[in-house]
């Protein structure tokens, strides 16, 4: 395969690695100038016909998934009988062989990776496409820490008319319940196979092992997964909890949706307890005596009861203890904040003891106050005003890059309270991300893609490659025009499209041979070339008109091309300079005169051996013609010419009329 070109475009490098359905091998588009992974799949399952429609339809399913956390699919096709994948080339390693080598991640990280499969899936679910095969070796790990999940190869569309439902996919050690019992497959088999990955990411190991993949399988169905916390001491008790939700057997107990799962992790991650203490449920069930889920007001963190104390060892302190005093520390940050002044604190104790001896005096009734976590301002303002017991206090907005617009991100009192009926409730509700700072579009012309992505990251743009275009003064392969102009202003997160060069655009040389010169040169200029006009004779061409073009007629040539055409100046001059002899002797003049390419002939009464007196052509004549010399006699033979009485030249010049003899 490497060296081989699939798709007019596509060149294969070298291997990069080997599954069980397809090999990778990066490789180079020579028409965007970038690194791809390409993916082939293996022959036995090429020559599957029902292989090639499946093949298609997955393909097409996977290019359409849009994420900044989901490997990108550019192009997929068949050259020959080869199938293949055009996919974004990732630098990094998986997350499988990252926990190998540095053995279970911070309970953060572990959050953070967590919220980004969460938001791959949620992109996939909602194009009805599940994974199937989510585990640590699927996920990679970029230089800059964030993931990007791959192989959704294997994943199937809800509405696949060519695969069954009940298809067991996956690896073991990662697979649902559902999926090895052969049952209908839906969203929350993703999620089950994300919590097993978080499970591992905080632990350093799978929670269930065995010989083979049979007896691993089994255990997804019949045992419950040791409690994380047993694994690892230093786990957040709230982050456990989401993980053993997501690993509930029933589908129904788990997360519903990717979108919930990544709500409790940002929740999770933002600090805000409560907010995950529905995942408590999940965690009561799996380790039974060990946890509960009495929570105080404000705290979502499970508590776990106080593990044994070894003799003469140090006891660390515990996950739950630890969260329990991180969670006093805001709730003295919060009472601080809300401190406006010493005046003021009497004063609401004042107010306070009078609602205290009020209620205890007139019977008034005390409820628990609900949970508005996750709802949306409608819900939550329904939820306290349901049974009549509250009444709606003030609703603030506030920006949250982590909580989406209208959703509740905090309430007062804290869920849990006990207050008097008619009590107000107040919350606050997200505003969705603070607004994106204003910055300026850099000019990315004649970059390549590197630099160009480069160049916008420095301002806080993403780049996107375009469809190439075509330039008469850009190289291929380089940057060549922008949807957003140069200098122009945007949102920082903004997606700006760049565009490479395929080089100039190519035209057909026009065949002007035979046409005048004013009429060859209008018709290149009309089709983007460039004119040269050389001069020459022609014995064929008439004056004026062309006799040939350089490039040829029917060449393909880049636009603004310079073409040369020569014009025809008439047939040549084949006229060459006679020799001027008079003076010589008639035998030298001859030799000469012959000797460039003329006849020559004595004129009447000339004497062979006189000396040339005069000669009837001495500029220019084509060879060929014939030349008339006329001699004086050195002897004085009147036979053959010379000196008149009256001093004339020979020949008869007296007599009106010359004769003359050819002397070749």
């Amino acid at each position: 395969m490497p060296g081989k070109v699939l798709g007019g475009r596509y060149e294969v490098q070298d291997k990069i690695g080997t599954g069980g359905m397809a090999t990778v091998f990066r490789g180079r588009d020579s028409v965007l100038g970038r690194t791809v992974a390409i993916k082939t799949m293996l022959p036995q399952y090429a020559a599957d016909p029902s292989f090639a429609a499946r093949f298609k339809q997955e393909a097409q399913a996977a290019a359409a998934l849009q994420s900044p956390y989901i490997v990108s699919v550019y192009d997929w096709g068949k050259d020959g009988d080869t199938y293949y994948i055009i996919m974004e080339y990732l630098r990094g390693t998986d997350l499988k062989s990252g926990i190998r080598k540095h053995g279970a991640l911070d309970c953060k990280k572990v959050a953070q990776i967590g919220s980004q499969i969460a938001q791959a899936l949620s992109v996939a679910h909602k194009h009805d496409i599940i994974h199937r095969d989510i585990k640590p070796q699927n996920i990679m790990v970029q230089p800059d820490g964030n993931i990007k999940v791959m192989d959704f190869g294997i994943a199937r569309a809800k509405n696949s008319h060519l695969t069954q439902d009940n298809s067991v996919l996956g690896t073991a050690h990662y697979v649902s319940p559902e999926q090895t019992q052969g049952k209908a497959l839906g969203p929350t088999t993703d999620i089950y196979s994300l919590g097993i990955v978080m499970y591992e990411s905080a632990t350093g190991q799978v929670p269930f092992q065995g010989d083979d993949a049979i007896t691993v399988a089994l255990k997804q169905v019949n045992e419950q997964p040791k409690p994380p916390s047993q694994l690892n001491p230093s786990i957040d008790p709230s982050l456990e909890a989401i993980i053993l939700k997501c690993m509930q057997k029933d589908p129904a107990a788990r997360f519903q949706t990717a979108d919930e799962l990544n709500r409790a992790l940002r929740d999770y991650l933002a600090g805000r307890l409560s907010a995950v203490a529905g995942a408590t449920a999940a965690t009561t069930a799996l380790m039974g005596a060990a946890v509960t889920n009495k929570l105080e007001p404000g705290q979502g963190a499970t508590a776990v009861g106080p593990r044994i104390q070894r003799e003469n060892r140090y006891r660390p302190q515990s996950a739950t203890e630890k969260a329990a005093e991180l969670e006093a520390e805001r709730e003295k940050k919060h009472k601080r904040r809300k401190t406006l002044g010493i005046v003021a604190v009497i004063v609401a104790l004042i107010a306070a003891a009078g609602i205290a001896y009020a209620v205890l005096n007139s019977g008034t009734k005390t409820y628990s106050v609900p949970n508005l976590a996750g709802m949306t301002q409608d819900e939550a303002e329904a939820a306290i005003e349901k049974d009549g017991h509250f009444k709606v206090g003030t609703v603030s907005p506030q920006y949250d890059d982590t909580v989406q617009e209208g959703y509740v991100i905090d309430q007062n009192p804290n869920q849990g309270s006990e207050l008097a009926e008619g009590s107000k409730i107040d919350f606050t509700v997200s505003k969705g991300p603070q607004p994106a700072a204003t910055v300026t579009v850099p000019d990315l012309t004649n970059m390549t893609p590197e630099e160009a992505e480069a160049a916008l990251a420095q301002v806080n743009l993403k780049g996107k490659a375009g469809n190439s275009k075509t330039s008469d003064t850009i190289e291929v392969g380089k940057v060549c025009d922008q949807d957003v102009p140069a200098n122009s202003n945007a949102k920082a997160g903004d997606t700006i499209t760049y565009y490479l060069s395929s080089g100039a655009e190519e035209v057909s040389v026009p065949n002007v041979v035979g046409d005048s010169e004013t009429t060859a040169t209008a018709t290149l200029k009309e089709n983007g070339l460039e004119v040269k006009v050389v001069y020459d004779n022609s014995d064929t061409v008439d004056s004026g008109y062309v006799v040939r073009s350089s490039p040829s007629s029917g060449e393909k040539v880049a636009k603004g091309t310079t073409v040369t055409i020569t014009v025809s100046t008439g047939p040549a001059d084949k006229r060459i300079e006679v020799p001027y002899v008079v003076g010589e002797t008639y035998a030298e003049a001859k030799s000469e005169l012959e000797s460039a390419g003329f006849y020559v002939s004595l004129s009447s009464g000339s004497s062979a051996s006189g000396t040339v007196t005069y000669q009837s052509i001495t500029t220019k004549a084509e060879k060929g013609t014939t030349i008339t010399l006329t001699t004086a006699s050195s002897g004085g033979d009147s036979d053959e010419g010379g000196s008149g009485s009256d001093g004339g030249t020979g020949g008869g010049t007296d007599s009106g009329s010359t004769s003359t003899t050819s002397t070749r």
